[in-house]
């Protein structure tokens, strides 16, 4: 009587939590749109320069009211479709302004970003700045960044 009230209590449920663990990681396993990434190394906010993505247009020096215009040119055909965000942060890594430009098709005529819009922002206090801009690919999965210091005097 005792041993089955052991197997009920402790023996039992190990078993159940281990097949119901793994009916669940195989489920997720056997999706193709899901990715098992447990083995996150370093930050996610670090920024990174990568060579295939590249600011065009940005000056080191802008006098306060005058516009920040810029433009992407990006060699990676991976990045041939998909979202591109421009942020500019203070030199107290506050964002001051963050524009999106989705579903971003270039390899086709290649054209640098944004395709038919334009990216310019004007920043009325004196200071350094940093500007970041990153593609993600059309799966949101990958992406790459490159940024670029700047003054406003």
């Amino acid at each position: 009587m005792a041993t089955r009230l052991v197997y009920v209590v402790f023996i039992l449920p190990i078993v159940l939590s281990i097949a119901f663990g793994s009916a669940v990681m195989a489920d997720v396993l056997q999706s193709s749109d899901r990715e098992l990434n447990m083995w996150r190394i370093g930050s996610t906010n670090t920024m990174s320069h990568d060579k295939s993505i590249k600011i065009i247009g940005l000056e080191k020096q802008y006098l306060v009211s005058t516009p920040i215009e810029i433009q992407v040119k990006i060699d990676d055909t991976f990045f041939d479709c998909g979202d591109l965000y421009v942020t500019i942060y203070s030199e107290k890594n506050t964002v001051i302004t963050q524009s999106g430009f989705f579903k971003q098709c270039f390899a086709e005529n290649n054209t640098l970003l944004p395709v038919d819009d334009e990216f310019s922002e004007t920043i009325d206090t004196p200071g350094q700045y940093m500007l970041v801009v990153k593609m993600n690919d059309q799966n949101q999965k990958s992406s790459i960044t490159a940024n670029e210091k700047f003054t406003i005097k």
